[in-house]
């Protein structure tokens, strides 16, 4: 075999997770958090440069990472790590586009390209939104994360005001339980905050096209600036009858992957706010072409963030990189090392205006800290109850 130095000779995942203390667990639409998970994936080349990237668990992080150590290897090892849209093809066509895994498959995939552009961003000593064409900025952020669940009216208030104490002029909070009681907490935290925060929700698919109907007024009159999944995204037709049922517009795009299903969602045209999550829709180059889809339609692109500072990270470098940048999702949860310890730094610093910054350096600005992954391993079950 030709020799090449950006060969790539060894590609694995590294599932990571730590429990939940109780006392720091919440409840929203998906369950109770009891544990975090995430799947890293580590790339080497043949001299010696190692890309780290995050694929979201998808709740079974053994899976993702066993499809990563078996067919996903197979796919990539002994490509040349600079050939990014080759390889993401390649993988495409051979795991996903037939007879593959679905959205497990683009999972793997995400973290795969995650890591290839850390390589690259090594390779040409700058940090990533130079790679992908930006220059820092400001990013507005907002409080967001396992945070701000289903809790007491006068408590999820209280907790609004600390995140807006730290210099968030933005937070999401967690409806899709009774509309009665989302009503209530909704209702509380902006008799709290004021009318200059902007409060966004987040039913994660948990609701009805009845409760909608039932939230919508009491959402309008708060000023509500987002309804996050109302509904599952495969249920195009809730999202098309239930867009009229009030002024809030809806956000969606976490769980859609590949340009493909943004395509479709762009084309109903029933969401304003579009969502990628670049540990799940296909890494980096995939929601690059996401974002110029929005772009054409006048709309901004506001990523969920995943477990890790590595999409942390990505996801502000990215962000400043295209031309319709929305809402950084800022991490509030009370307890993530994934976020606060797992590299050099905290995954990201939010200033007194409510605003975020890729870090300078190569890459994503961040190192790894190995000891802290070894000391992190896997924990099998899942991570909502």
């Amino acid at each position: 075999m030709t020799s090449n130095p950006l060969r790539i000779v060894k590609l694995e995942a590294v599932p990571i997770s730590f429990p939940v203390p109780e006392n720091k667990s919440v409840r929203l639409g998906i369950g109770k958090s009891v544990k975090r998970d995430s799947v890293l994936v580590r790339i080497e080349t043949e001299d010696g440069h190692v890309g780290w990237g995050e694929a979201h668990h998808g709740r079974a992080p053994g899976a993702i990472a066993k499809l990563i150590d078996t067919t996903m290897r197979e796919l990539v090892l002994n490509s040349d790590a600079m050939d990014i849209n080759g390889i993401w093809a390649r993988v495409y066509k051979m795991q996903i586009s037939s007879h593959g895994t679905g959205a497990a498959a683009v999972l793997a995939l995400s973290g795969i390209d995650i890591a290839l552009w850390d390589i690259r961003s090594q390779i040409m000593q700058q940090p990533l939104y130079r790679m992908l064409g930006g220059a820092s900025k400001k990013i507005k952020a907002y409080a967001g994360g396992i945070a701000l669940g289903w809790q007491e009216p006068a408590s999820l208030a209280k907790e609004a005001q600390e995140h807006i104490a730290t210099g968030y002029r933005a937070l999401k909070l967690r409806v899709g339980d009774t509309a009665e009681k989302d009503i209530l907490r909704v209702q509380a935290v902006r008799k709290t905050v004021g009318e200059e925060i902007d409060i966004l929700v987040d039913a994660n698919t948990n609701y009805t096209l009845a409760d909608v109907r039932k939230v919508m007024p009491a959402f309008d009159e708060a000023g509500v600036s987002w309804l996050e999944e109302p509904f599952p995204p495969q249920d195009r037709k809730a999202y098309r009858m239930a867009r009229n049922l009030g002024r809030v517009p809806f956000a969606a795009g976490e769980n859609h992957y590949t340009r493909y299903d943004f395509s479709t969602l762009l084309d109903d045209d029933n969401v304003q706010f579009i969502q990628p999550d670049l540990s799940k829709t296909g890494g980096v180059t995939e929601s690059l072409k996401i974002a110029a889809m929005a772009s054409a339609n006048k709309l901004t692109i506001n990523p969920h963030t995943s477990a890790t500072a590595i999409n942390m990270g990505t996801t502000i470098h990215f962000l400043s990189a295209i031309d319709n940048p929305g809402y950084f999702e800022g991490d509030v949860t009370s307890l993530n090392p994934f976020r606060d310890e797992m590299m050099d730094k905290v995954a990201y610093e939010l200033d007194s205006d409510g605003f975020v910054k890729p870090y300078e350096g190569i890459g994503i600005g961040m190192t790894i800290n190995l000891d802290f992954v070894k000391d992190h391993p896997l924990i099998d079950g899942p991570c909502y109850v």
